[in-house]
């Protein structure tokens, strides 16, 4: 299929307001589409079945799910796609300053106090769109954020999502799990050597111990690589990667419990984070920083890659496969606007200005794609 079928096909579907996830994962040319048949809402408490997920930030609520089964999978393979939309820019507001300062402040009171060790604080930045085509933003995403999960998600009885997120909240093939430990942030610059704050240090440092200790009663042994700088985008992260083998006694459901929201979306210790963060962000983050991606996909492998020597393809082992990423620098589309999300990590050393700036610098990698 090329491309102006592919898109063709979506956007088909987009205007009969019928379910589509479309999709490519990291470092990878391969964009994947799902059309649901109907527009029946589907949800999933077990995570046993197989299709594409999409989680909200507290899993209380509805994970809905794109059944493998209900819906039609396409593929397209493509460097760059075409473009041709220009939307518009978008400016905060000294209200807007001024609120999440307050709030990040009170989360560094908190901390001192000793009432969390960690929390991560986030808002709302709010644009009117002359037009919105989602398809067109969804282009621009896949073109600038190679090194990301870029993604365009539709429930007519849901919403409309966009975003580019760096961050994989787990990888389970088979028996192996993979997952990474991502903290620390501040604006790409063309030098040699980066460096990073104590502060950001800290704060990857939390993200990393918290995920092995949380994955340790399914996995053993487990392997943390070291710190790397990692860029994505305009910005650039600390990331270690976690690996380890699952026992045969271990559920998707319950890795999902333990690893979701790691410190990274919510803080530290988990739940004192999370519900100070219910109380005091004053909205509801519905999807950002929930999960979204693959779930229990058959996936084939030969063990034999001479093609010629026909008698060992038989040796094909079947594994299954979830890629779960973590819902970052993503956007909304809702009732002629744009609702971008954004957030950053609060410790004992955080300043509340600075965590404004960082949210303005986040903000530039879906607000660059609306320009």
């Amino acid at each position: 299929m090329d491309e102006v079928s592919f898109f063709s096909v979506l956007e088909k579907q987009y205007n009969s307001q019928l379910p589509f996830v479309v999709y490519s994962r990291p470092i990878n040319n391969l964009v994947k589409c799902w059309l649901q048949k109907d527009d029946t809402l589907h949800t999933t408490e077990t995570y046993t079945e197989s299709g594409f997920v999409f989680a909200p930030f507290d899993i209380r609520n509805e994970s809905v799910l794109l059944p493998e089964n209900d819906c039609e999978l396409y593929t397209l393979e493509a460097n760059t796609l075409k473009v041709e939309e220009k939307i518009s820019d978008f400016e905060a507001t000294e209200t807007q300053k001024n609120a999440h300062i307050d709030l990040v402040s009170k989360g560094i009171a908190a901390i001192k106090k000793g009432e969390l060790k960690k929390v991560v604080l986030s808002r709302i930045e709010t644009k009117d769109l002359r037009s919105a085509d989602p398809l067109s933003i969804f282009k621009k995403l896949y073109n600038k954020y190679k090194n990301a999960m870029v993604y365009c998600w539709y429930h007519p009885k849901v919403g409309l999502w966009l975003g580019a997120t760096p961050e994989l909240l787990f990888q389970v093939e088979g028996k192996q799990l993979t997952t990474i430990s991502l903290a620390g942030t501040q604006p790409y610059k063309r030098v040699s050597k980066v460096t990073w704050t104590n502060k950001e240090i800290e704060e990857q440092q939390i993200v990393t111990d918290y995920i092995a200790h949380q994955i340790e009663p399914f996995s053993k042994p487990i392997n943390i690589s070291d710190v790397e700088t990692i860029r994505a985008g305009s910005l650039l992260h600390l990331k270690s990667r976690i690996t380890g083998l699952i026992n045969d006694t271990a559920e998707l459901k319950s890795i999902i419990q333990a690893l979701h929201p790691t410190p990274a979306v919510c803080g530290f210790p988990k739940q004192d984070a999370k519900d100070f963060i219910l109380k005091n962000e004053n909205y509801n983050r519905e999807f950002y920083t929930g999960f979204l991606g693959e779930i229990n996909l058959k996936h084939a492998k030969t063990r034999n890659k001479n093609r010629r020597n026909i008698e060992n393809n038989a040796y094909t082992v079947v594994k299954k496969q979830s890629n779960f990423y973590v819902n970052l620098r993503c956007l909304q589309l809702k009732d002629h606007k744009a609702l971008i999300y954004v957030g950053g990590g609060i410790t004992k050393d955080s300043v509340a200005k600075k965590e404004w700036e960082e949210t303005i610098n986040k903000t530039k990698t879906i607000g660059n794609v609306l320009e």
